[in-house]
């Protein structure tokens, strides 16, 4: 069944917002999520991701700031303007579900719709209920579903609201790894059907960097960095977004050379960046690559090229995990230790381990420079 066919109102509205805190819990971000698009806030435990989700639910406030569903002011401090919960039209998806255990799939539905006769609620449940793959199960009640089929009903039951944006607080995080990435999936297929904004909160780096079209850094309240996966994970703008993105190549140098011909001095050595080096004047710097741009090098390959920041190291740590096997290489002339993960299949085939010399390439357009603190 189609889902508009079935009187699912598609609403087309941006979701807008600048919150601003010093307490109970320090907030200062400003987010702009365009219709259809999902935007992922990650960032540690009490970072006030959660906070920024009830915020736009109307469930807590801030000091200052506003929110914005297209034309609709949610909040405005400054003009003293705030809609009640009731009164915003938010679906919510919590990680424990909150499903009513004596309803059935398709009354918890029913129950979140704004109007309509009975026979139009429960046919726009019905097809909802079949959009999440669960159709036959309408009847069912939650504690005869699966984990996973009980978080899909959640998500049925947030859109049943007609959402004019789509909240999404640790979703998948009660279910094992596998029903994680079947609803990861599951989700992906589902955006296609949706048009409003989408906030997700997840701890789960690889489920955000894989489903989001924009992720967001927060910690302790504080907006740090908002692009999209691939600037994100490759050009950190900060050491402290670096780290909390899981990054560990972070290291300090030296800009030189000139405009057009920049030279990184690491150590010993001497470096030649990418494009992202030229506006940059001479003097120290911190500076990240990430894994994918470490290449290693065949024993037997050929060792020509000045310009491909061909390095040596020791591997001080070999770790196979599963398909893939994770690298400390310690190169002397820099002083420091780089990581990176190679396929194990490779890693067996060198018959890599502890103590071995290797020869590594830092690719030039993966240096990228770090801003300061």
């Amino acid at each position: 069944m189609d889902w508009l066919a079935a009187g699912v109102r598609s609403v087309c509205a941006e979701l807008e917002l600048l919150l601003q805190a010093t307490r109970p819990i320090p907030l200062d971000i400003r987010l702009r999520i365009a219709p259809g698009e999902l935007v992922a806030l990650v960032g540690p435990s009490g970072s006030g991701k959660s906070t920024i989700l009830r915020c736009i639910a109307g469930l807590h406030r801030p000091e200052s700031g506003f929110i914005r569903s297209g034309n609709e002011p949610w909040l405005d401090t400054e003009t003293g303007r705030i809609w009640p919960p009731q009164k915003r039209r938010v679906g919510m998806v919590f990680q424990d579900y909150l499903l009513f255990p004596h309803l059935t799939a398709r009354q918890n539905l029913t129950l979140a719709m704004n109007g309509g006769s009975a026979a139009q609620c429960r046919q726009r449940a019905d097809a909802l209920l079949e959009q999440v793959r669960l159709a036959g199960l309408a009847s069912r009640y939650p504690a005869q579903l699966s984990g996973g089929q009980q978080q899909r009903v959640a998500v049925a039951r947030a859109l049943a609201r007609d959402p004019s944006v789509l909240l999404l607080d640790e979703p998948f995080s009660a279910v094992d790894r596998t029903t994680r990435e079947r609803l990861q999936r599951e989700l992906a297929l589902l955006r296609r059907s949706i048009d409003i904004p989408m906030l997700l909160v997840t701890h789960d780096l690889e489920e955000a960097r894989s489903i989001a079209d924009r992720i967001c850094v927060v910690q302790a309240g504080q907006g740090l960095q908002d692009a999209d996966p691939e600037t994100l994970f490759r050009a950190p703008a900060t050491a402290r977004v670096a780290r909390l993105l899981g990054a560990f190549n972070i290291f300090h140098g030296g800009r030189a050379g000139t405009e057009d011909t920049p030279e990184l001095c690491w150590g010993s050595l001497r470096l030649w960046p990418g494009k992202a080096w030229q506006p940059l004047r001479s003097g120290p710097v911190d500076w990240f690559i990430p894994e994918s741009d470490i290449v290693l090098q065949h024993p037997d390959g050929p060792t020509t090229g000045e310009t491909e920041n061909r390095i040596q190291g020791r591997v001080v740590e070999c770790v196979p995990l599963g398909t893939r096997t994770s690298l400390r290489v310690a190169c002397a002339e820099a002083g420091a230790v780089l990581n990176l993960d190679v396929p194990s299949h490779r890693a067996r085939r060198q018959q890599l381990a502890v103590g071995d010399m290797v020869r590594l390439r830092l690719l030039a357009e993966g240096i990228h420079p770090l801003k300061p603190e």
